[in-house]
């Protein structure tokens, strides 16, 4: 016995909220890698350019 389930349909209106969302979330994620990679190097210093190999 099967039952044919289609799940929940959105509407276009909450399917561009949706998207929205992502977007934000996904550019707020970028932002914070950004920050972190930058405060990393301005800790390290201008100095890390010039270790030895």
């Amino acid at each position: 016995m099967t039952q044919k389930d289609d799940g929940i349909k959105l509407t276009d209106d909450q399917q561009k909220k949706r998207r929205s969302r992502s977007v934000a979330i996904a550019l707020s994620l970028l932002a914070m890698v950004v920050l972190f990679y930058v405060v990393t190097i301005v800790k390290m210093g201008p100095e890390i350019l010039n270790r030895p190999l």
